[in-house]
């Protein structure tokens, strides 16, 4: 890529509205990146290497894939997953029994756990009706948002 391709590719990118391009070829690599301030342009050319070496390093040879036998199969369970971002606690207090344990059943509604965040105890209630197969977090425990915190076999 010559000097002329790359201020065509800085105003092109500059026009495009987009944040970052980058271009990577064998021998070459650019970074343009704008974020309302002008382009900011990173050219790295690594060094040619000469066709004698080339030869002389042996093909890498093909990884064997190998099937992976699952351990659990969880397709058929369902997935309660953190609604916020907090602390993860199975009880309302060190001292009380856990709002839900592995065999329970649970039905809409119900508190199956509570996320601490910014110092609110929030209830999280069960989404499904079903059986908990397992509890995917440490009591005390920080969540973030989407985190898988239960299985449950549905009923």
């Amino acid at each position: 890529m010559d000097i002329k391709q790359i201020q065509e590719l800085i105003k092109f990118v500059s026009r495009s509205g987009v944040n970052e391009v980058a271009i990577e070829q064998q021998d070459f690599k650019i970074t343009i990146k704008t974020n309302q301030t002008p382009a900011t342009t990173v050219v790295t050319m690594a060094p040619p290497v000469p066709a004698t070496v080339q030869a002389a390093i042996p093909a890498a040879p093909a990884a064997e894939v190998k099937p992976v036998a699952a351990v659990d199969d969880t397709s058929k369970y369902i997935t309660i997953k953190s609604p916020m971002i907090g602390t993860f606690y199975r009880s309302a207090g060190p001292d009380k029994a856990s709002f839900v344990n592995v065999g329970d059943e649970v039905s809409t509604g119900k508190v199956i756990c509570i996320i601490e965040a910014m110092k609110l105890f929030n209830e999280i209630e069960s989404e499904v009706s079903g059986k908990i197969v397992k509890v995917l977090v440490d009591n005390a425990s920080p969540v973030e948002y989407d985190q898988p915190l239960f299985l449950v076999e549905p009923i």
